[in-house]
């Protein structure tokens, strides 16, 4: 899932940035904006840096245009997981990975299946609770949003002793343990969303304002599971969630999950979120509220604090088990084929929609055809050049729109060991709207690939600029995050909204109407009028940091202080 930097507050902040609305219609660009017509014509990925050109880079390969356009047609039928549309994707990007020559990572296929499972919650009860001053019932939906990602027909809790837990955090490198000296195996969690920093916005505090790992719901789900939780339940307030209750419990409760061979019996019974008027109503049982209990939770001496009351609840679920597939191939290096460099990008959507008569398919021109058409590209123009001292494995992932979860497959059965992975660089929803002066780097300050990457973007006469809403979180919200939360330094930047031939504030509408009339919708279709140009130049700067990391010794690390350098450190030291 994206989330929207540029635009800011809750009705957007699950949106994705950055594409151009098939229903916009911007300028044409400038012809000297265009890349070579001999270069067009080129059968196999070509470059150009001609110093008679207005802009360096403006063509890496002619062809993503034809591979985005055919991966978002309707054929595709929206490429959902499962279905024959991935059929078709996947036999298109292999048959394309073999036809340039890469190597496939998986025996003789350069298909990885992915074993998934499809929750249909059919019946979910009320949350009830017993105690002296026990509240009522909590609706469904409207008072509080669970589900489980046990695979299983049932999932319930039972007279759960429910104690509340601050922020749900347990983070060494910021001297945090919100669980430190309790015993939570049974009980029911209750949490703040986000973390600390957020919080008091203090630049101390975590990272202030901008989101760490510790304040995404994910992680609290998963923190709460390793300390036995029987249940998890997340406070939902708007500014600190970044978008509004009707996100969480308005759209579909199915639920997808990777299938481990416990059947995920590992996780909580139930997860879930309640409203802040139902968190309200839970401290109201002992004298507080939730501005009294944020003071505790951000308290150096916090303890957690029991609710005096047992919460029960079940979900009952239609369970269906799906075999899914990422796509990966690579180039071996000449001098350390052991080693090598990753680059990522989801070729999943939506499918179809079968209850609209006139436009049933979410084709995801923009997300994230754009993204695969230029892995694809990327593939096609390293196989083009001398080969690196490193591999250099592509990676196309699945399920990224069910959560993250194809890469989430990788991470736990990476074809190359993590600790032979140099670093990695995400492609997810590439920039439409051409030439851009700013190079957006999602998670600033975060890694020393940044270095690298700046250096580069300087070369093409461009500026880095970091996420404008970092509060939001973005950096865990696509497919790299997995990879980087197992310790690889992960890359997630794109071209930004500072445009060369219109300006920053027609860069920012461009964004707007993508959000408006084409994102997750079936308007997001693809637009013979894009400009790819800018594209391209991001393509080569992807292609340049890789590169220099693949002809080098170099192993990037996270910046001290940050959530997955102790992960990183402890994978390089068994490798």
């Amino acid at each position: 899932m994206k989330a929207n930097f540029w635009l800011s507050g809750t009705s957007l902040a699950l949106s994705a940035c950055l594409g151009l609305a098939a229903c916009s219609k911007p300028p044409t660009p400038a012809e000297e904006n265009k890349a070579a017509p001999a270069a067009a014509t080129a059968e196999k990925a070509v470059a150009t840096d001609s110093k008679d050109a207005a802009l360096p880079d403006t063509l890496m390969n002619p062809k993503l245009g034809e591979y985005i356009k055919t991966l978002s047609s309707d054929e595709f039928q929206g490429r959902a997981p499962a279905t024959k549309g991935e059929e078709l994707t996947l036999a298109y990007i292999s048959e394309h990975f073999k036809n340039i020559g890469l190597k496939p990572l998986a025996g003789d296929s350069f298909v990885q299946p992915v074993q998934l499972v499809q929750i249909d919650p059919k019946e979910v009860s009320e949350m009830t609770f017993s105690g002296d001053k026990a509240p009522a019932a909590f609706k469904y939906r409207d008072q509080m949003f669970t589900w489980t990602t046990r695979v299983t027909e049932l999932s319930e809790v039972k007279e759960s002793d429910m104690v509340f837990v601050g922020y749900g955090i347990v983070a060494p490198e910021y001297n945090w343990n919100d669980y430190e000296g309790l015993d939570v195996k049974g009980k029911t969690v209750v949490m703040f969303v986000n973390d600390p920093g957020f919080a008091t916005k203090d630049p101390a505090l975590f990272t202030g304002e901008a989101m760490t790992y510790y304040g995404r719901w994910t992680y609290k789900f998963e923190e709460a599971a390793r300390q036995g939780a029987a249940m998890a339940l997340i406070v939902h307030e708007t500014d600190a969630a970044s978008y509004g209750w009707h996100v969480v419990a308005g759209g579909s409760a199915t639920k997808f999950d990777l299938i481990n061979p416990n059947k995920n019996a590992d996780r909580a019974a139930v997860e879930g979120w309640v409203t802040t008027e139902s968190a309200n109503t839970l401290f109201a049982t002992i004298g507080e509220d939730i501005e009294s209990m944020r003071k505790k939770a951000l308290s150096k001496d916090f303890s957690p604090v029991p609710l005096n009351i047992k919460a029960s609840v079940s979900v009952k679920n239609n369970v269906r088990e799906l075999t899914s597939g990422n796509v990966a191939g690579f180039i071996e290096g000449t001098e350390k084929p052991d080693e090598v460099v990753l680059y990522m990008a989801h070729w999943d959507h939506l499918g179809v929609d079968f209850s609209n008569p006139k436009n049933k398919v979410f084709n995801g021109a923009v997300d994230n055809a754009s993204g695969t058409g230029g892995l694809m590209a990327l593939a096609e123009y390293y196989a083009s050049q001398p080969k690196p001292k490193r591999s250099v494995a592509f990676v196309a992932v699945t399920a990224e729109e069910r959560g993250l979860l194809g890469s989430a497959w990788y991470a736990k059965n990476p074809l190359f060991p993590l600790n032979k992975t140099i670093a990695g660089i995400n492609m997810d929803v590439m920039n439409v709207n051409g030439p851009m002066k700013d190079m957006v780097v999602v998670g600033h300050g975060n890694s020393e690939l940044e270095v690298i990457l700046e250096k580069y973007t300087k070369e093409q006469g461009r500026y880095i600029a970091p996420e404008p809403n970092p509060a939001a979180g973005s950096y865990y919200r696509s497919d790299h995050f997995n990879l980087a939360k197992a310790g690889v330094p992960m890359l997630y930047a794109k071209g930004g909204v500072d445009s060369v031939a219109h300006g920053k504030e027609w860069g920012l509408e461009q964004a707007k109407n993508f959000n408006t009339c084409c994102y997750h919708k079936v308007e997001d279709e693809y637009n013979d009028s894009w400009d790819l140009t800018g594209a391209q130049q991001d393509l080569f700067l992807y292609y340049r940091v890789g590169r220099e990391l693949a002809d080098s010794n170099a192993w990037p690390n996270w910046y001290e202080g940050k959530e997955f350098k102790a992960a990183r450190d402890a994978s390089l030291a068994g490798k």
